[in-house]
């Protein structure tokens, strides 16, 4: 048996302070902790797009960027990244690159908040999708364009993180 996934726990300027189970971080009120996003474009430009399984207890069964998740503690975010997308998608990705370095959000749903510093990460990922269910419900292969779209339509199914990278990601994209 595996012991418990820890995350980093930050004070408000963003440095470590200490690590804490996974499972007791995320309640109704919920410390700031260090987590990632990840974006991954397939070699045509198209993104990524996941649906979380519906039985996560974070923002189950929205939409949501290629990849998220929590580096270990010592873990560099490089290879949290990696090994997430390995774990969740069965995916490798290359050219892996972080784009937004200081991005952070709090996100409330369901009794549940969010409270990160999560950087984000851009890269083009290789082979086809094997979501583990646990995870990923569903995955599509989205333009830009209609991510953008989805971030900006508040009726849309999209996480509140990936509404709020968005427009963040987009500059940093059209800069590159």
């Amino acid at each position: 048996m595996s012991p418990p996934e820890q995350v980093v726990l930050l004070d408000d300027d963003g440095r470590p302070v200490g690590v804490a189970d996974k499972a007791t971080v995320h309640g109704p009120t919920t410390p700031l902790h260090l987590a990632f996003s990840c974006y991954g474009f397939d070699p045509a430009g198209r993104l990524l797009v996941t649906r979380r399984a519906r039985g996560k207890r974070t923002f189950p069964g929205v939409l949501t960027n290629t990849c998220c998740g929590h580096p270990a503690p010592g873990e560099p975010l490089e290879e949290a990244v990696q090994r997430r997308l390995d774990d969740e998608l069965g995916l490798a990705v290359t050219g892996l690159r972080l784009v937004l370095p200081d991005f952070g959000y709090r996100a409330s749903a369901g009794g549940i908040e969010e409270n990160e510093r999560c950087p984000v990460f851009v890269g083009t990922v290789v082979g086809e999708p094997r979501p583990r269910p646990d995870e990923v419900d569903s995955y599509e292969w989205w333009t830009w364009d209609r991510f953008l779209a989805a971030a900006d339509d508040a009726t849309s199914e999209l996480s509140p993180w990936a509404r709020l990278q968005a427009p963040l990601l987009d500059a940093e994209l059209r800069v590159a």
